[in-house]
C-alpha cells in the first residue's frame, strides 16, 4: 500500500517551484518568441547556427549555475540514486531517443506544449505519463526492483 512520506511532503515549496517554473517559461516565450525545451535548447548547442548560440549558453548555465548558487547559501539535498551506472546510462539514451521522436521534451511538450493547449504537446505529455506510469509498474511489480 502506498504510504506518504510526511516528513519530505513539502506541497508549499513544490508549488512555489512550479510557479516559478510557469513564470519562467511564460516569460521566456513572450519576451524572446522561444519554447523553454531543454532539448531544443540544448540541441540547438550541439548543431550551432550563427547568433543564436550565446542565449543558449546561457540559459544551459543558469540551469546548471542556480543550484550551484543555491548551495553557497544552503544546504543542497542529498542526491540518491538507486540505479547503477548502466542502468543509468540506458535509462539517458531512451530519455534521448525519445526526445528525437517525440520532437521535444517534458519541458518542452508538458509545460510549454501543454499550456499553449498544443495537441501534439497534449498527446506527447500524455505518452510521456503513461510510460512512466508503466515503466514504474514493471520495475515495481513484475521485477521486485
Amino acid at each position: 500500500m502506498p504510504a506518504i512520506d510526511w516528513p519530505h511532503f513539502t506541497p508549499w515549496t513544490a508549488l512555489a517551484g512550479g510557479v516559478l517554473i510557469g513564470i519562467a517559461a511564460a516569460m521566456f516565450v513572450l519576451l524572446n518568441g522561444r519554447i523553454a525545451g531543454i532539448s531544443g535548447v540544448l540541441g540547438g548547442l550541439l548543431r550551432p547556427v550563427r547568433g543564436d548560440v550565446a542565449w543558449r549558453a546561457a540559459f544551459v548555465l543558469g540551469l546548471v549555475g542556480a543550484p550551484a548558487a543555491y548551495g553557497l547559501f544552503a544546504v543542497l539535498p542529498a542526491a540518491r540514486i538507486d540505479a547503477g551506472y548502466g542502468a543509468l546510462a540506458l535509462a539517458g539514451l531512451l530519455v534521448g531517443v525519445g526526445t528525437r521522436y517525440g520532437a521535444g521534451c517534458t519541458s518542452g511538450h508538458g509545460v510549454c506544449g501543454v499550456a499553449r493547449l498544443s495537441p501534439r504537446s497534449l498527446a506527447a505529455t500524455g505518452v510521456f505519463m503513461a510510460a512512466g506510469f508503466a515503466t514504474v509498474f514493471v520495475a515495481r511489480h513484475l521485477f521486485n526492483l
